[in-house]
């Protein structure tokens, strides 16, 4: 089985260094960079599994990088910031990134999120061979990892497909923003659950007609979010 790898974008070299030195005994594989600019170049061109992005960083900070990687690639990426504002932790996840972790963190946290965020992905080869369901509406197949629409596959993130195949196996039951939290996510976000609303937002954009009126996955006001079949 192919190792992982991570590209750390981090211009603190004593910093990257205890990363990649923490990830490679982990296992992984690393790629290195030190500005918003190589970075992206490293994101794009070497197809990293996961991304550690810090967000203050030369050239071009963490959420331009995270912006132009998003556009084009569906890399999971956890942001790396110092800052305590909740407006930079939400600019981040607005702008498609997975996950955020605030300096200083332990390396026993930062393990379990980027454990919790690498998910398998599929290669072009295999995403073109896929079958796509016969039929109108919302189809996910399992199997292969994808999600069509009226028979066109959808470009969906890993977090998406997780939120989506965890609410359509319970068509009509509300989950809490807590429990998709914990079941989606797969660890306690500190109390912090803008993540699910704006993960479910982005969902709502792909696979809705009208995102502001949606068919597929309702809110219940005051309870949290359940999956309906759109018909």
């Amino acid at each position: 089985m192919d190792k992982k790898k991570i590209l750390v974008v981090e211009d603190e070299k004593a910093i990257s260094d205890i990363l990649v030195f923490n990830l490679q005994r982990e296992g992984y594989d690393t790629l290195a960079a030190y500005d918003g600019a190589e970075g992206l170049r490293c994101a794009l061109e070497e197809a990293p599994d996961l991304i550690l992005l810090d967000v203050m960083l030369p050239e071009m900070d963490g959420f331009e990088v995270c912006r132009r990687v998003r556009a084009e690639k569906d890399t999971p990426i956890i942001m790396l910031t110092a800052r305590e504002e909740e407006t930079d932790k939400v600019m981040g996840l607005e702008l498609g990134a997975d996950d955020y972790i605030t300096k200083p963190f332990s390396m026993r946290e930062l393990m379990a999120r980027v454990k919790a965020n690498m998910r398998r992905t599929y290669a072009g080869e295999d995403r073109e061979k896929a079958e796509a369901p016969s039929g109108g509406g919302l189809r996910v197949s399992k199997d292969n990892g994808m999600v069509y629409k009226n028979g066109h596959p959808l470009e969906l993130s890993a977090r998406e497909f997780d939120i989506l195949c965890f609410l359509s196996a319970a068509p009509g039951r509300v989950f809490s923003r807590e429990e998709l939290m914990e079941q989606v996510w797969g660890y306690d976000y500190y109390g912090d659950l803008r993540a699910v609303d704006v993960a479910i937002r982005r969902l709502r954009e792909k696979i809705e007609d009208e995102p502001a009126s949606p068919r597929y996955i309702i809110t219940k006001r005051g309870m949290g979010y359940y999956f309906a079949d759109g018909e």
